[in-house]
């Protein structure tokens, strides 16, 4: 008498083995190493900073200072990361943030005030990141390409507006911000501004539809058309996100240095993106993190500030920035070819 033979065990049979942990654990453990990793790297550059300029690193002015440049940068870097994540670039982000600046410190836009400044500095951000994204999603340029003729523009039209020279704010209400008594709790009203913003960004990238149609389309950009995404639509606003972090970027460096001037946001580009891949996010789209990107803004601001209070010459610190970028994006690829 044959016996029955039981029928074949289909995928969905397959019973996971003991050792193994579900994908979604794998990549929550993986995000944790490496956000573990840079609170390491910033608490040792805090040590070296507490062990050579114990008195004036570890001083409360002193780290108020590194987290009130920090601010600026910081701002404009979760911008650039919701853009990286997308598969783009953005080379320009400096140069809106100089023109948006200069625009903003002219005299007849001081006429109208704190408002008048703030929302000039904003709209001009906009503006930049629209022209960005319509050449982009619309015009088919390359984001490289189009953001560098933007970045171009955006500076001799800001050289243009100053005529080389320095506009003073004289607008007290902004000025004032700055100053210490307008701290609250001992903290800097940028930093507070920099940190809502920061929030706001992790809870669009992690909480909303837009967060995951920006990560689909940075992962497979033609998988996420196929699965109903308007992706141009979506690189547009990703490129109006930009804009509108560097238009409060300028305000927030207006705030800073009560001044306007077209050098401002000098680099901003090349820090911002260093911070965002040092932070875990990938050059190629589709992952990336707001807190990464943040930390990244913080240990790159705190190696500059260890610099300056040891007197070390700034193409040294250069090159340790470079070196960390290095690392940073070979990390990734050993990363990326285990996952």
């Amino acid at each position: 008498m044959t016996q029955p033979v039981s029928p074949p065990r289909t995928t969905t049979d397959k019973v996971p083995s003991a050792g193994r942990l579900p994908a979604w654990r794998g990549v929550v453990a993986r995000a944790d190493i490496r956000t573990l990793s840079l609170l390491g790297v910033l608490a040792a550059l805090i040590v070296v900073g507490g062990i050579t300029k114990p008195d004036e690193f570890l001083d409360t002015r002193n780290l108020q200072l590194v987290l009130t440049q920090g601010s600026v940068i910081g701002v404009v870097t979760v911008g650039m990361t919701f853009v990286i994540m997308s598969g783009g670039i953005d080379l320009s982000v400096g140069a809106i943030v100089a023109l948006s600046s200069v625009w903003a410190t002219t005299v007849a836009t001081q006429e109208y005030g704190f408002a008048g400044i703030l929302f000039t500095a904003v709209l001009v951000g906009l503006g930049c990141g629209l022209v960005n994204g319509l050449l982009i999603a619309y015009g088919g340029m390359v984001p490289f390409i189009a953001t560098l003729a933007m970045l171009a523009s955006a500076r001799g039209l800001a050289l243009q507006i100053t005529d080389g020279s320095t506009q003073i704010v004289t607008i007290d209400s902004v000025l004032d911000l700055g100053e210490r008594d307008a701290y609250i709790l001992g903290i800097p009203p940028l930093v507070l501004v920099f940190a809502v913003v920061t929030i706001i960004g992790w809870l669009i990238l992690n909480r909303t539809t837009f967060g995951r149609r920006t990560v689909a389309v940075g992962g497979n950009a033609e998988a996420a058309r196929l699965a109903g995404i308007d992706v141009r639509r979506q690189r547009l606003y990703l490129y109006l996100l930009s804009g509108l972090c560097c238009g409060i970027a300028a305000f927030l460096l207006i705030i800073l240095s009560g001044s306007g001037q077209n050098t401002n946001g000098n680099l901003y580009e090349l820090d911002a993106i260093a911070a965002a891949i040092i932070g875990g996010t990938l050059l190629s789209g589709g992952r990336g993190t707001i807190v990464g990107s943040v930390l990244g803004v913080l240990i790159f601001t705190t190696i500059t500030n260890i610099f300056a209070l040891n007197n070390l010459q700034s193409d040294v610190q250069q090159i340790a920035k470079g070196a960390i970028i290095v690392a940073a994006v070979l990390v990734q690829r050993r990363t990326a070819s285990t996952t």
